[in-house]
């Protein structure tokens, strides 16, 4: 299955397409969206839209994982944020992708093995996940990345049921880094 992962924002929007198949994990393509620096935010979602589009038209994936929105501090952010939520999600549907969304919290657990972990070490863990090694323009990028990480392990996860940590790591040898 090819999986494209989205990490919303209004200024920028990360996004990661990786394929999963036979308990392999493969990098495909991943970058950011930039949105113009302007104040209005009707223009930012175009771009966000148009340019995931092309994504979703050029590399097919049958599978679309975004972060869940969160609530901190700034409720004008959490407002944007639902936005490029929405597009991307009217957009997924439009394409007829199987849709899921993602606590941050549970994208960490996932990819890291910790809910609480750090930018760093989910970048970290990536890198080697997905045997990279240059650099992420952003951490949008390597967020995305992630998302589309957590989805594939979900996604296997239901389907051999394994219902644990154990079973997993027992059923998947390869996937343990030391």
């Amino acid at each position: 299955m090819i999986i494209i992962g989205v990490d919303p924002g209004t200024i920028v929007t990360g996004f990661g397409i990786i394929k999963y198949e036979n308990n392999m994990l493969n990098y495909i393509h991943s970058g950011i969206i930039k949105t113009p620096s302007i104040k209005e935010i009707p223009p930012r979602l175009e771009v966000i839209y148009v340019e995931l589009e092309k994504l979703i038209k050029f590399y097919k994936p049958s599978h679309f994982a975004i972060e869940t929105a969160f609530f901190s501090k700034n409720v004008q952010s959490l407002l944007k944020i639902g936005y490029v939520r929405g597009i991307s999600l009217l957009l997924a549907q439009q394409h007829k992708l199987d849709i899921s969304e993602y606590s941050p919290r549970e994208i960490k657990k996932s990819v890291v093995g910790n809910g609480g972990a750090s930018k760093d070490q989910v970048q970290f863990m990536i890198k080697k996940l997905m045997n990279l090694k240059d650099d992420f323009e952003s951490s949008d990028e390597s967020d995305a990345i992630a998302i589309a990480i957590c989805h594939a392990f979900k996604n296997d996860s239901l389907s051999h049921k394994s219902g644990s940590w154990k079973n997993f790591i027992e059923a998947n040898p390869d996937k343990i880094i030391q």
